[in-house]
């Protein structure tokens, strides 16, 4: 890996890489865009403060989304100390606030991120790790410091409540 001797060039490639999937993944995490970015860019600095300390023969992705996930955690404690000392929260992330011109149904798009929002954190990352950033438990393991069989139990509540809450949506319509 280039970027690791320094390389400018390469370092840059390697953020436009993962940006998308690291912006992604930060959003459905934290709810808040200007959040998520904060998050995605103190990655992106702890990766390359870090980078020479890397292992050649280690798998990028669970290194990098460990330290998105810990960027991301921190953010959400942050907030939440936030909210306890003024006694009001930010608003929640809004799916209608994003153009949703180019998405087919909006409507369940809205859904499924209220749905994601409302699982407790620990059950939304082992989701989204799993579900969205295709990354096998051994990975997953590698990014939360959980262990597999702890993090199976995450997703598959995850997914049991994710199921129960867009039927209810869909019954409330």
């Amino acid at each position: 890996m280039q970027a690791r001797q320094g390389d400018r060039t390469s370092f840059a490639r390697l953020v436009e890489h993962y940006y998308p999937r690291a912006l992604r993944f930060a959003m459905q995490m934290l709810h808040h865009r200007e959040d998520a970015e904060e998050a995605v860019q103190d990655a992106f600095i702890r990766v390359h403060d870090n980078l020479a300390r890397f292992r050649e023969d280690a798998p990028f992705d669970p290194w990098f989304f460990r330290i998105l996930g810990n960027r991301c955690r921190t953010l959400m404690a942050k907030r939440k100390r936030r909210h306890e000392v003024l006694e009001y929260g930010d608003l929640p992330y809004d799916a209608a606030s994003e153009d949703s011109a180019d998405i087919p149904d909006a409507g369940f798009a809205r859904d499924v991120h209220a749905a994601l929002a409302s699982l407790p954190p620990e059950q939304r990352e082992a989701f989204l790790l799993r579900h969205v950033n295709d990354m096998d438990y051994e990975e997953m393991a590698i990014v939360t410091g959980a262990k597999g069989s702890t993090l199976r139990m995450r997703v598959k509540r995850a997914i049991d409540t994710l199921r129960v809450r867009l039927r209810e949506g869909a019954i409330h319509e």
